[in-house]
Order: C-alpha cells, then structure tokens, then sequence
C-alpha cells in the first residue's frame, strides 16, 4: 500500500480540506450512467446514478456514500467511482434521502442515524439485481453510516457484502459537532449551516403541514450544527435533543461488534473529525478492522505529491482494498506496512 505523502503545498490541514473541495475532478473515463430510484422505506425514494459494466452479475460493485450536505455529484464520489470503474467494479454512485434533488421523494429528513437506506440499497442489489459482490465505501457522515449498518449487521451480514470502507468517518457525532464549533472551523460550521438552514427551508415549502418552521422559535438565529440538531433534526426525527440524536446515531457505539472486513482511512490533523475516538479499543481491538492514520490529510482530502490515480491518495486505497477482497477479481490480499496501521486481520474469506 502506497503511503501518503501529501502535496508540498498543501500541508495545513486547512488548506488540504479547501483545496479538494474546488480542485477539478473531471472523469473522462468514468462509464455513462442510468439514473435509478431505489425504495429505502415506504414513502421514501433516494437516486443513484449506476454505471453498469458488460454483464454486470459478473463484476463486483462498489456503492458510495456522500458526505453531509453532498450529493453524488462531489468531486471524491466522482474519483473514487472513476477509479473503481476501470479496476472492473459496478459502481452506483447513492445520494442520501433528500439529496441529489431528492427533496420531493421523501417526506422526512435525512441524518446521520439512517444506515437502513444504504442496506436497503444493498439488499435489493443482491436480492433484486443478483449482484454477487458488494462493497460499500462513505465518506464522513457518509462513513458513520456504512460503519455503522456493518455494526448493526454483526454476524448477520449477507455473503455478497464483501466489504465496507469509510474516509475520515464522523463516527463520534458529538465530537465532531463539538469539533465544528470551535473558531478556528468557523468556514465549516458556517458552510454546513448555511446549507442544512436552505435545504430545510425548501423542505418546508415542499411539505408545509409536516415542517412548519413558522412555528420553530429561534430557527432563523441557528448559527451551529448543534443547534440545528437541537432546533431540527431532534424534533422531525424522533430525537429528544441534539445529544439524544448523536448517541443513537454515532457509529462508535457499535464498532466492537463488526464483522465485516472494514477500512478506515482519517487523518490525524482532520480539522473536524477529532482523531481520539479512532483510538478506542472498540477500533484498535478489532480484529476485522484495518485503521489507517496519516499524520496530515484534512478531511476527506488526501491531495498527493503523486498525479495522476494517486493524486488523490485515499480514493485510490478504496479501490485497492475492495480489489483485494474480491472473489471475482481474483486478486490477493496484501498486507504491507503504512504509516499507522492497527488491528489487521479478518475473520471473513479473504
């Protein structure tokens, strides 16, 4: 596995999470996709843009999970599918409920806690679809929730999910809210907030007897994400308060009982996804785990001195590890040293 050395210009963390955020990310080689409704729940639709190899029941395929206030659209979604598109991989490119221009399909909201829709997606590619092998990657929020569907899963998951890998994922909800208030992330809340306030407001007009905001005292004056949790997410999703809402949502609370193969990639100096919870014995004790921890990085952005496919480095790591747990690439398991590498080894078929 290559280890990360990150672009000589891009060594503040700062600098590292912005630059990837605007960087180019044009896929010229990506297959043409179909747009596809997959039912989650009754009453709820997400969309996914699929890009389906020559016989798809004979390739693996990767699903991709975006980040908060993302959409299938983001630039590391593009990459990663990029990516895993010409290593032979199916990939479907998921939004969240809500997302994507999704709003009209859902008449509720999305959060950090809903890992049924991404295993409703998977179960109906392989009970639906016949794929035989799925591997499921998030990034961030993204992360927390594919993370936490291989935790709820346990012992109980299909045979054709292979794998999971999350990149820099908010697995401590709290932590990370707590993260986003600080000053120095004043850009970030400010971006999230703004974003998660518009959203909300277009939900409402689409939905007014559901979310009647005119009724939600101080919503205008929301200035942090916790206090949009607190204002919004607590009271439409059933939630006594933010901090109810994180402790039930928070992957980290059922990390020790994955056992699915999981690859988790976080930097170090992410500046709001704190590193400590990563080094919690639920995670560093896990015997189906194999944790990854660069010293600099940002969030979700692994920018590279290389080009090229290594130019965005963690991208490339996704794809490198489903390839190595494919029965249908028929590529082997490699285990070479990194710049932090804990609890490796796993109890599924390699």
């Amino acid at each position: 596995m290559e280890k990360f050395k990150p672009h000589i210009l891009l060594r503040n963390a700062h600098i590292m999470t912005i630059a990837a955020n605007f960087w180019p990310r044009p896929v010229p080689l990506l297959g043409r996709s179909v747009t596809r409704w997959f039912e989650t729940e009754p009453g709820t639709k997400v969309r996914a843009e699929c890009h389906w190899q020559t016989a798809p029941d004979h390739h693996p395929s990767l699903v991709i999970l975006h980040g908060l206030e993302g959409s299938c659209e983001s630039g590391y979604v593009r990459g990663t599918a990029e990516k895993a598109w010409i290593a032979g991989f199916n990939v479907v490119r998921l939004n969240q409920r809500n997302c994507g221009g999704s709003e009209k399909m859902s008449n509720t909201l999305y959060h950090s806690g809903l890992s049924s829709d991404i295993l409703a997606v998977t179960t109906e590619l392989i009970e639906r679809d016949g794929l035989p092998e799925i591997f499921a990657v998030g990034f961030s929020m993204g992360g927390n929730l594919v993370l936490k569907m291989a935790g709820e899963l346990g012992n109980d998951a299909p045979d054709e999910l292979r794998a999971v890998a999350a990149i820099a994922p908010a697995l401590d909800l709290a932590a990370c809210a707590d993260a986003l208030a600080e000053p120095r992330n004043f850009i970030y809340e400010r971006h999230f907030v703004k974003r998660l306030k518009k959203r909300m407001r277009f939900k409402a007009n689409l939905f007014p007897e559901l979310f009647p905001l005119d009724q939600i005292q101080g919503f205008g004056g929301i200035a942090t994400v916790r206090d949009f949790d607190d204002t919004v997410t607590a009271r439409f999703c059933n939630f006594r308060d933010a901090s109810d809402y994180y402790a039930q949502s928070s992957a980290a609370a059922v990390m020790k009982v994955i056992r699915l193969p999981t690859l988790i990639i976080t930097s170090k100096d992410d500046p709001f996804v704190p590193f400590k919870p990563f080094e919690n014995p639920a995670i560093t004790s896990n015997p189906n785990i194999a944790l990854i921890a660069t010293e600099s990085g940002g969030h979700c952005a692994f920018i590279s001195q290389h080009g090229s496919a290594e130019r965005f480095w963690a991208e490339a790591r996704i794809v490198e590890y489903c390839r190595g747990k494919s029965r249908l690439l028929g590529a082997t398991e490699k285990l070479c040293p990194v710049e932090t590498v804990q609890a490796i080894g796993f109890s599924r078929e390699g």
